[in-house]
């Protein structure tokens, strides 16, 4: 059967009906399949011949001839006699009609017979007018698309409609097919759904067509398309930390799939991560512009650069929705967004280069909080937004609101953990003989928080320096908050000069009592058992034995350059994680040539998630191994072999060159437990000092060196010992095998001793004590003399 449109399909009353068509003069131009089989001629034998070969009486019945005299105006139906291929005659009811040319004149004739009875005329009439009148597009098709009518009828059809006719006719079973076509409009697209069956001989079963009917599905594929740009909004929107990058996934995932151009203004204070003040905005406002996206390369409709600022009218659009807090659609027949327009020569410019007539802005909000506001244009060429497109314009604001926001409150915290990270933080390295050294810290990426690893330099007694480094787990402002306690008892440990076991010992306990403490110390800064998580590595360079004494406490070791070029990892005996209690730690020493560079990091910089740390610290020990004419240099040229574009976790780098102080600079004398050496003590020094040109420091240097020297031999034990040391200050020092440190006290006034600490305290910049294994040393420190 030959399949047909709403309007001017042809009904089959029968499954059983044969086709075929006839030229004005009665030659037969087309044969079906269902012809073939109630006459039993083949397309090949019929096509050609006269339509009367086929009458029994050869002859047109009369009311036929009629018609096709008076042109074709109207339908026939009648019974004939048909001539069967073997002679025998057939009964059957006939169907003539017209096919109309383009002067309306017949070109031919569509004939179709069935061998049933013809229905009456009401009921002919009745399946008619339900077929033409139907509100659904209904046709039926031949089994057989490529014989229907030698293909004329299914030749409009394209390619995937006729696969699938051709399956369902094939298959016997009922298909749906889909296609999209342009609309009138060309802005939209026509949807269509039409579903197929096969039609069956009601005696034999035998598939003898395909039925169509079509539905519109325009509304409910642009549904569809909404709930699919909505899931794909969920997964791409929110994607990272950043506020700008945050507002850049809205504006590539809206183009082109709903707008032509789109743009994301934010307001300053979201910017720097401050807390915008509630509600929707009552006021003309400057908001900043963070993305853009468009269907032109370059983005070239923006008005507004990006990073450009921009203040939105009151009536705009923009405005209107931040006032209002719901979205607004305006266009070009909205006489404000023609104001608007009008209001900026750039905007003017850009809506007649590229067309703008259509515009949707909303605002984003969240948590009750109004951050800036998205703008959704559509260009020529495309539909005008609807009201529809409202809904689906919110709720992609709102999701991409909610992801600026957590990138503001997540900026907001970073920056406050970065600014206390900092203040707790060495700002510079103070000043010292011991070493040369240089610094590195980075904090983690966007997508980690501030972390707590920290080092610092500390000057030690006796021109010694304490090189220190360490790691507390966890990110955030709780972690810098640890950090800077552990920071601030190793300085106050080290004021003490203990040595490092000792300190880490002491060190070890702090973070025990931090542990019991639950009010004060957040679980992101715990481990898994509960304990705060903290490593520390703590190493004193003693520049006149050139002698460097390490410990630590699980952290990773340092990696030492000596001057031959030789590089390696100093072996160390790992102590227990801070925290752990009850084990000891255990010094390693380590002599050093001068000039030795020593590498101080922490886990960050060489361990990654497909790098362990010895593999890390094979690199380190490359990278430091590499000539370089500066320890700053070296630092950057570390980092950069070392670390990613954004690092996963904290980094912090100390390199420190060791320098020695040479004999000419150091002058030591052993002095028996006697009263009476302490004149030839001073005389000893007096003299060197004479040697070292330092004649004017000669008189408290005398002084100390009495006071300092009597107390030994009155308090002290053998062996007693007198150092003086000559760098960037003057020290004076004097150990003995007591243990017993001396203080300050207030001598009353007939009191013959008690005054000596007094004087020495106040006449030099410093003084101290500090234990040693074989007793203690007292020091003090004095400026040298002018020039």
């Amino acid at each position: 059967m030959a399949a047909s449109d709403q309007g001017d399909g042809y009904h089959p009353w029968s499954t059983d009906a044969a086709t075929a068509t006839v030229s004005p003069a009665g030659v037969v131009t087309g044969w079906s399949a269902g012809a073939r089989r109630l006459l039993g001629y083949r397309a090949a034998e019929v096509v050609g011949r006269a339509v009367t070969d086929l009458l029994a009486a050869r002859e047109l019945p009369e009311a036929a001839s009629g018609l096709a005299l008076a042109g074709g105006a109207q339908e026939w139906g009648g019974a004939a006699a048909l001539r069967h291929r073997d002679g025998h005659p057939v009964e059957a009811a006939l169907r003539v009609r017209p096919t109309p040319g383009g002067d309306g004149r017949p070109q031919g004739f569509v004939v179709a017979a069935t061998t049933v009875p013809v229905e009456s005329e009401h009921d002919r009439r009745m399946v008619e007018w339900a077929f033409a009148q139907s509100s659904i597009a209904l046709s039926v098709h031949s089994a057989d698309p490529d014989q229907d009518l030698l293909g004329e009828g299914t030749a409009h059809a394209d390619e995937g409609f006729l696969r699938c006719l051709r399956q369902v006719a094939e298959e016997a079973r009922p298909m749906r097919y889909e296609s999209v076509a342009p609309a009138p409009s060309a802005a939209r697209q026509r949807a269509e759904v039409i579903e197929l069956w096969p039609v069956r001989e009601p005696a034999t079963g035998e598939v003898v067509g395909v039925g169509s009917a079509t539905f519109g599905n325009s509304e409910e594929r642009e549904a569809r398309q909404r709930l699919a740009l909505l899931q794909e909004a969920g997964l791409r929107i929110g994607t990272t930390l950043n506020v700008t990058r945050t507002g850049q996934e809205l504006a590539d995932l809206a183009v082109p799939g709903f707008a032509d151009f789109v743009s994301v203004d934010l307001l300053d204070s979201v910017m720097r991560g401050e807390e915008p003040f509630a509600g929707p905005i009552d006021a003309e406002v400057v908001l900043r512009r963070v993305a853009h996206q468009s269907s032109s390369d370059g983005v070239p409709e923006a008005a507004v650069d990006l990073g450009g600022v921009e203040t939105y009218p009151s009536f705009s659009p923009p405005a209107r929705a931040l006032v209002g807090g719901r979205p607004v659609l305006s266009g070009a027949g909205d006489p404000d967004f023609a104001r608007w327009i009008a209001g900026s020569e750039t905007r003017t410019a850009r809506v007649k280069a590229y067309g703008f007539h259509s515009v949707v802005a909303a605002p984003l909000r969240a948590r009750g909080i109004t951050l800036g506001v998205v703008v959704f244009c559509r260009t020529e060429g495309s539909a005008p937004f609807e009201a529809d497109d409202l809904i689906l314009a919110e709720e992609l604001a709102g999701r991409t609101a909610v992801g600026v926001d957590n990138a503001r409150r997540y900026t907001r915290e970073r920056t406050n953990a970065l600014t206390l990270q900092r203040s707790l933080l060495p700002r510079g390295l103070p000043k010292q003989a011991a070493v040369e050294a240089a610094y590195r810290y980075l904090p983690a990426g966007s997508g980690a928080g501030v972390g707590g690893d920290w080092f610092d330099v500390v000057p030690l007694s006796g021109t010694r320096v304490a090189l220190v480094v360490g790691d507390v787990v966890g990110h955030g402002i709780h972690a810098s908050a640890t950090m800077g306690r552990l920071r601030t008892a190793v300085r106050t440990l080290a004021d003490v000069d203990l040595p490092p076991d000792e300190l880490l010992t002491h060190l070890d306990d702090l973070v025990v009592h931090l542990t019991s403490d639950d009010d004060s110390v957040d679980s992101r800064v715990r481990d898994d058992s509960g304990e705060i998580g903290a490593t520390c590595l703590y190493a004193v360079y003693d520049p006149v034995s050139r002698v460097c004494t390490l410990a630590s406490a699980g952290h990773v070791p340092p990696v030492v350059l000596l001057p031959d070029g030789t590089v390696s990892v100093v072996r160390l005996s790992p102590g227990p994680l801070l925290g752990v209690g009850g084990l000891p730690f255990e010094t390693t020493e380590l002599e050093l040539p001068e000039g030795s560079l020593l590498a101080f990091c922490t886990d960050g910089l060489i361990e990654t998630r497909d790098r362990d740390i010895t593999h890390g610290l094979e690199r380190l020990c490359e990278a430091l191994a590499s000539p370089v004419p500066s320890l700053e240099v070296t630092c950057d040229a570390i980092l950069k072999a070392l670390l990613p574009d954004s690092p996963a976790d904290d980094v912090a780098l100390l390199l420190a060159r060791t320098r020695a102080l040479h004999a000419d600079q150091v002058a030591a004398w052993a002095l028996p437990s006697d009263p009476a050496i302490v004149a030839d003590a001073r005389a000893q020094a007096t003299r060197q000092l004479t040697a070292w040109g330092l004649q004017d420091a000669a008189f408290v240097t005398e002084l100390v060196v009495s006071e300092l020297v009597t107390n030994a031999i009155r308090y002290g034990a053998a062996p007693i010992g007198l150092r003086l040391i000559r760098d960037r200050t003057l020290i004076c020092e004097v150990s003995d095998a007591s243990s017993t440190a001396p203080h300050l006290r207030r001598a009353r006034t007939y009191d013959e001793g008690g005054r000596g600490l007094h004087m020495v305290a106040q006449l030099t910049q410093g003084w101290g004590t500090r234990q040693s294994p074989v007793g203690k040393t007292i020091w003090a420190e004095q400026s040298l003399p002018a020039g």
